[in-house]
């Protein structure tokens, strides 16, 4: 970091002094480094003070350097001379808003004087730059007691990760806090009467009807919703509940595309739809294609790839066609995922679809030379189409990547075991086979 600094100061310098004659941009450039390491030194040492004259020197020849004022300001926070900081940082800023340390720089200075507003403003621009810096901001709000903004921003975060148990903490706290302020039944019931086209008041009483499992309540507050709303994509969700409880696929799935491509509706609550959808297209082996136009509302979701947790669904539900289809459609999302490869190959060797095993094994092999795994179905699919000198060749070469795998390593024996007995070499038949029982008998 240092390194790059310095070449930044001395390219400011080259600029500042191109109108002036050799002899002097050298000496000036040497009294620009020399006050600017002298500057380096003294901070190094913890006199503050002494570097900070040098940087004001370095700043006569290049006032617009920000980099000079960004150490002036470390100087500054370090003598806890906040104003002198904030002034220095901000003028960082102000000559390169796109370094982001600047506006650490900035953020220290907030968060050491305690003003959270500040450091609000300041950290909305660091979470461009990173956004662990999501945390910060929560902390934040909770500080400013901003508590709907540090809620919605904690689930905004569950929904692309993992969060801390931190912001586990704050969710708990705040929903235990809103839980006393949160209006009542008959108070919601009261407020759809007298405003009936104030959308929030039918959501909320959902959710109350919901959580204390009163289905048929929640179903005619969703009703009512659609009749005085009709375009209220909430409503949708719980018809569609109803619709699936009493067998209507076709209207369940209608109020299912509404509801997953709403804007509305957040990321949790679409999935638990998808999930309940495709528990009853598996139960009914029908709708299979709304099914495949549901997970396409999914696209844009990067913390899952939901065509491969379907995928992985129907797999172990042993509907291997299935199964096939929406691995298919995975690899369209993200085509270098070994496992879904690997769970495709063995569904189309489940299929004895081994022309496509072959074809699609070599070719993953170009992403992934060293996987053992895509050899040996190449080979298993080259055995079954009896190619058995190609089976060989490609199990020989795969054996080589085989790390503590023994499970593996047998699969591979006996795959070569089966092509030289297609080739009629009964010895080498034996010895791999052999091979593969003795590997048995090791993993026992």
């Amino acid at each position: 970091m240092k390194r790059a600094l310095v070449l930044g100061i001395l390219l400011f310098s080259a600029v500042s002094f191109a109108q002036t004659e050799p002899d002097s941009i050298a000496l000036a450039k040497n009294e620009f480094e020399d006050h600017f390491f002298e500057a380096l030194k003294q901070k190094g040492i913890e006199n503050y003070d002494k570097a900070i004259v040098e940087i004001e020197k370095c700043l006569v020849s290049q006032p617009n350097n920000p980099v000079l004022h960004h150490e002036l300001g470390k100087n500054f926070l370090a003598l806890k001379k906040y104003p002198e900081a904030q002034r220095a940082f901000q003028k960082a800023v102000d000559l390169n808003p796109k370094e982001r340390w600047y506006w650490n720089g900035l953020y220290d200075v907030f968060y050491e004087t305690k003003d959270y507003q500040q450091s609000i403003t300041v950290v909305q621009k660091l979470i461009g730059f990173d956004k662990n810096f999501q945390d910060d901001l929560v902390s934040l709000y909770m500080y400013t007691r901003q508590f709907d903004k540090a809620l919605a921003l904690i689930e905004e975060m569950e929904r692309t990760s993992n969060i801390s148990q931190m912001m586990e903490t704050y969710k708990l706290q705040i929903l235990s806090e809103s839980q006393s302020r949160k209006p009542q039944k008959e108070q919601l019931e009261a407020a759809i009467v007298k405003y009936p086209q104030v959308e929030e008041n039918y959501i909320q009483l959902i959710y109350l009807y919901s959580e204390s499992n009163q289905e048929e309540k929640a179903l005619e507050v969703a009703k009512k919703l659609e009749q005085n709303i009709p375009n209220s994509d909430w409503a949708q969700v719980s018809l569609f509940k109803f619709h699936l409880n009493n067998g209507n696929g076709e209207k369940a799935a209608q109020a299912m595309h509404i509801a997953l491509n709403s804007s509305k509706i957040e990321p949790k609550i679409k999935h638990r739809i998808l999930n309940e959808f495709l528990i009853f297209v598996n139960n009914t082996n029908a709708f299979d294609k709304e099914l495949d136009k549901a997970v396409d509302y999914f696209g844009y979701d990067t913390s899952v790839n939901v065509a491969k947790e379907i995928g992985i669904f129907f797999r172990n539900k042993k509907k291997t066609d299935k199964a096939i289809h929406f691995f298919e459609k995975s690899l369209l999302k993200q085509k270098d995922d070994i496992l879904v490869i690997e769970l495709l190959l063995e569904a189309y060797a489940d299929n004895n679809q081994f022309d496509k095993v072959s074809r699609k094994a070599e070719g993953f092999l170009e992403l992934y030379p060293t996987h053992a795994r895509l050899y040996f179905y190449a080979g298993l699919a080259q055995n079954q189409l009896k190619n058995y000198k190609k089976a060989i060749a490609l199990l020989n070469s795969g054996m080589d990547f085989v790390v503590d795998d023994i499970d593996l390593e047998i699969n591979f024996n006996i795959q070569l075991g089966e092509a030289y007995n297609g080739l009629g070499d009964q010895t080498k038949k034996y010895t791999h086979f052999n091979k593969a029982e003795q590997l048995l008998k090791q993993k026992k």
